[in-house]
């Protein structure tokens, strides 16, 4: 069985130094996508817009400046509050999110709780998958016997 670990909150896309707009939001996190972040931003238009990146990128974003590319992820102070500012790039268009940095940082604890930093390879079960493929079955024995036998056989045939 896999956990999730949602939470909705309200970023702010920010259009110019003095002006931002709210957006709704979704944070997931889905164990069996344990490197990834998902989030789903609600901009009144009948599909959310998704963007999925790295956990650790976003973790790391908390504490100080980090990405490159199409998301960029770093910690602020807007108006003497904490925030951290979200970067993102796409063939679409640019947007610069403005999320609270205390509730980030207490979704991000949970699910740093349900997955430790070190332990998603585990729970994909990537050597259960493979010691599962690479394991012998009977149709193998089928397989590796030379389906065309040399004259010398010795079976008589």
């Amino acid at each position: 069985m896999h956990t999730v670990v949602e939470r909705e909150l309200e970023l702010k896309l920010v259009l110019s130094p003095e002006r931002s707009i709210p957006v709704p939001a979704r944070l997931t996190y889905r164990t069996d996508d344990p490197y990834a972040v998902h989030i789903a931003f609600h901009i009144g238009s009948e599909h959310p817009v998704n963007w999925t990146f790295a956990r650790e990128l976003l973790v790391e974003g908390v504490f100080r400046p980090c990405g490159h590319g199409d998301v960029r992820v770093w910690p602020t102070k807007v108006d003497g509050r904490s925030v951290v500012l979200m970067a993102l790039s796409s063939p679409d268009g640019d947007a610069l999110l403005e999320a609270p940095a205390a509730q980030i940082s207490a979704w991000l604890e949970r699910t740093l709780r349900v997955v430790p930093p070190g332990s998603e390879a585990a729970q994909l079960g990537i050597d259960d998958g493979l010691a599962e493929l690479l394991a012998t079955t009977p149709a193998d024995d089928l397989y590796l016997r030379d389906p065309w036998p040399s004259d010398e056989s010795t079976d008589g045939s």
